[in-house]
C-alpha cells in the first residue's frame, strides 16, 4: 500500500501543475482580448468621425461555436463600397445586419472600423 502512495504524489503534483497552466493560460488570453478591445476602440476614437455615400456590397456572418455547450454566437459583416472605389467591412449587429440589403445606396457614418450608422437613400 505504501509503494502506491509514492506514485500518487508526484501524479497529484502534475495534475495541479496542469490545471495551474491550463488556468494562467485561460487568464492570460482574456486579459489579452480585453486589452486588444480597449486598444482598438482608443484607435477608433482616435479617428474622425466621417459620413460618405456608400453601396452595401456583400454582406456575411461567423458563427463561432462553443466547444464547452451546444451554443454559439454570430458575428455580423456589412462590406460598403465608397464614392472613391475603397471597400469597408465593418462588425455590426444582429439587428442593423438585418435591416441592410446588398445593393442599398447611402450614407454611411463611420470612425475607424467602427459603423456608427446607415442611412439609405429614399
Amino acid at each position: 500500500m505504501e509503494g502506491n502512495l509514492e506514485y500518487m504524489i508526484p501524479l497529484f503534483t502534475v495534475i495541479g501543475i496542469l490545471f495551474f497552466l491550463v488556468f494562467l493560460f485561460a487568464l492570460v488570453m482574456m486579459v489579452f482580448t480585453v486589452v486588444r478591445a480597449m486598444s482598438e476602440k482608443k484607435q477608433n476614437d482616435r479617428e474622425p468621425m466621417l459620413t460618405v455615400p456608400a453601396v452595401v456590397v456583400a454582406k456575411r456572418t461567423d458563427l463561432y461555436r462553443y466547444r464547452s455547450t451546444s451554443g454559439g454566437s454570430t458575428v455580423y459583416f456589412v462590406t460598403f463600397q465608397v464614392q472613391s472605389g475603397d471597400r469597408l467591412e465593418l462588425n455590426l449587429s444582429g439587428r442593423e445586419f438585418g435591416l441592410l440589403r446588398e445593393g442599398d445606396r447611402g450614407s454611411l457614418t463611420f470612425r475607424g472600423k467602427e459603423f456608427l450608422d446607415f442611412t439609405r437613400e429614399r
